[in-house]
């Protein structure tokens, strides 16, 4: 088990997420940057859908209670194990008693923590993934406790190399696709989404990021309609709102575009005032 000495700012258990259930009003959840918590399952040989912790821009203090091996990938904020310096996209050793730490972010804004065989907590809806009204807690708190495997096997050093994609982390563009209503957009506002310089605004969070400055806007509201991690909705003042992975199922702004899978993994890394650039994929 993890024992929780520090919170950090707002950290929190996901996995892939829930799906097939946003007939209910369900939002998908998981991990904001999924390309980041995958890797660090993945060089523990975990499967796919093993839960990590998210970690937010301020990272937790834990302390492990048995042994077992670690990946520490995505946003670096200078991890520490007992107070010594640890690498970032590479297994670690932990014993009983280790006592793992962050540092000052230094470059992203979410880091992933993996175990091996993942962190086990109540199933709902197929996912472990925290979320509000659906799981017992939005986040993980002082003194909690969240249960992983015992591993016990001789620790063996890999000298096999896998690179992590560091573009997720540095790259400022995101590739989108057009949206339902993006033909209903005049060509003054086709050519600014595209060739402006945007910035994400102190408003974003898990459910969306809002983006700065205004488009304006002259389009006919629309009813009711699905959306998805990624959409990027276009409200009456002209504001653009990007859906990230808490986002609700169905919303009534025009949706103009939809980020690629790759962008939002991108897009979760940036902070208040990080720029950023649009291009159309075709």
């Amino acid at each position: 088990m993890i024992k929780v000495l520090k919170s950090g700012f707002f950290t929190t258990i996901q996995d892939e997420g829930r799906f097939g259930y946003r007939q209910y009003g369900i939002p998908v959840s998981g991990a904001m940057d999924i390309y980041s918590s995958g890797f660090a399952n993945a060089l523990l040989g975990n499967t796919k859908d093993c839960a990590t912790i998210e970690v937010t821009m301020v990272g937790p203090t834990l302390q492990f209670l048995k042994p077992t091996r670690i990946v520490i990938s995505g946003a670096y904020m200078k991890p520490k194990l007992n107070d010594v310096a640890i690498g970032m996209n590479s297994v670690i050793a932990i014993e009983s008693n280790d006592i793992l730490s962050f540092g000052r972010l230094e470059k992203g804004f979410r880091s992933y923590l993996a175990v091996k065989g993942g962190f086990i907590t109540e199933k709902i809806f197929e996912s472990r993934s925290m979320f509000s009204n659906i799981t017992r807690a939005t986040h993980l708190s002082v003194h909690d406790g969240v249960d992983y495997l015992d591993d016990k096997q001789e620790f063996e050093n890999s000298h096999a190399h896998v690179k992590f994609d560091n573009s997720i982390l540095n790259s400022n563009h995101l590739e989108v696709y057009e949206g339902p209503e993006f033909e209903q957009l005049s060509s003054e506002q086709k050519n600014k989404l595209i060739h402006s310089e945007w910035k994400v605004s102190k408003l974003n969070n898990r459910m969306a990021y809002q983006l700065e400055p205004l488009l304006g806007n002259s389009l006919d509201p629309i009813l009711t309609a699905p959306v998805l991690p990624g959409t990027v909705q276009l409200t009456p003042k002209g504001q653009l709102i990007v859906l990230m992975r808490d986002c609700q199922t169905t919303g009534g702004y025009p949706r103009i575009l939809q980020l690629t899978k790759k962008a939002i993994n991108v897009l979760s890394q940036k902070t208040t005032g990080n720029s950023l650039k649009i291009s159309l994929k075709d």
